[in-house]
């Protein structure tokens, strides 16, 4: 009796084939009869009342045949059918030997076992022979023969057979134990190999996360790079503006100085001439004529009081000026106009826009506007038009209108 997998041999040479098939050394005498029990379903032998009771588990095949008288030499291990007539046996592992001229067709194996090895990883060819060659009724012994075979050249091609016949090799299985085994061991290799594939691709994965991550800081640090260059070349051209904007500020001012001087007869500043404080005189009660101020010095007195009237609105005393401006410029460009030399005191917009405005009337009248017997109108007589007075006007509105500082100093 082998005792790997409890087989009973009969014979030291049935030990030694069983040795050289199986790679088991552990032999040992057995008192239980050998017998020679053919299942009548598919024909497979066996030696002992204990091989029949593994067998119906595995198949559910429990008809058996005692042939042990009948038998004169030492039985195979594994099912047999009918031999062919051919001129040699077939051996495990090796296609049928078949005469000339007969056909040849890939054997119908039990699909659904054909699947489950194919789930376990095996391929199809190899399924199928192994099928095939083990009995094609378990999965356990399909997996037993693939163990037992793995060595073979031709393990991976499809067995062929006569068209109207099988033939099924003579190796032994191995015990339900040692296939469980095997079975455990080629599942326990799949998972290994998934769960290596699995660790793989997360290594893959994370080399790719890492990759992705740098260039997304290496983005962001250009992005801020460039975002701070962006933020200093505006901080720039705001310092160049404001500069650009003191220096025309100060242009006007000093524009602004040589008007007054010049409208003033003031001979023009000289620009090299070093400003000297003045002397100190000391004061003495001496009277000096004072000189009547201008027309163009009451409008700028007219409307500097304006302005300061209503410091807190600008808006509202640029709408004043502009107003006042048109009226002016209307006159000028068309003096024989009576409508332009004629407002309404009463009207809505004249009085929100000038009227209602302290200095702005004022300012008309300076112009020679004049209000009329009923006080209802303001009305600048044809022959009282004078051109210079309106220039002067209009100067100095434009000049109020344009000068930021007008009002303040």
């Amino acid at each position: 009796m082998c005792g790997d997998c409890g087989h009973q041999l009969r014979s030291v040479q049935e030990a030694q084939e069983h040795a050289e098939l199986t790679g088991h050394a552990n032999f040992s005498e057995s008192t239980e009869a050998v017998l020679n029990l053919v299942c009548t379903a598919c024909g497979k032998p066996c030696r002992s009342k204990t091989e029949t009771d593994l067998h119906t588990k595995r198949t559910g095949h429990s008809e058996f045949t005692d042939k042990t008288e009948e038998a004169a030499k030492p039985i195979d291990l594994e099912s047999k059918s009918e031999p062919l007539p051919s001129s040699s046996e077939p051996v495990a592992g090796e296609d049928i030997v078949i005469s000339e001229g007969m056909e040849m067709v890939v054997p119908e194996v039990n699909k659904e076992l054909l699947a489950e090895l194919e789930a376990m990883g095996f391929p199809t060819a190899r399924a199928t022979r192994a099928l095939h060659f083990s009995g094609n009724d378990n999965i356990e012994a399909a997996v037993n023969w693939v163990v037992e075979n793995e060595n073979d050249p031709e393990i991976d091609h499809l067995p062929m057979v006569p068209a109207q016949g099988k033939a099924d090799p003579a190796k032994p299985t191995l015990s339900p134990e040692e296939i469980k085994a095997k079975t455990q061991e080629l599942r326990e290799r799949a998972r290994k190999k998934k769960e290596e594939e699995e660790k793989r691709m997360e290594r893959e994965r994370e080399k790719e996360r890492v990759r992705i991550g740098k260039e997304m800081l290496e983005a962001k640090r250009i992005e801020e790079d460039n975002e701070r260059k962006r933020i200093l070349a505006m901080r720039k051209a705001e310092k160049e503006e404001e500069k650009r904007a003191r220096e025309k500020i100060r242009q006007r001012l000093e524009e602004d100085k040589a008007e007054r001087r010049r409208k003033l007869g003031l001979p023009a500043e000289d620009p090299n001439k070093v400003k000297t404080p003045p002397p100190v005189v000391e004061e003495t009660k001496i009277s000096l004529p004072v000189r009547p101020a201008t027309k163009a010095e009451q409008m700028r007195n007219c409307l500097r009081s304006l302005k300061q009237s209503h410091k807190e609105d600008d808006a509202k005393v640029k709408r004043a000026f502009q107003t006042l401006l048109t009226y002016i410029g209307n006159v000028a460009k068309s003096p024989d106009e009576e409508k332009f030399r004629k407002i309404r005191l009463s009207n809505p917009s004249f009085q929100e826009r000038v009227g209602s405005l302290n200095g702005g009337v004022q300012f008309l009248e300076l112009c020679g506007f004049v209000k009329d017997e009923s006080g209802e109108f303001l009305f600048l007589p044809r022959d009282k038009v004078e051109m210079p007075i309106l220039n002067s006007a209009g100067a100095e509105l434009n000049s109020a209108i344009v000068n930021p500082f007008f009002g303040v100093l």
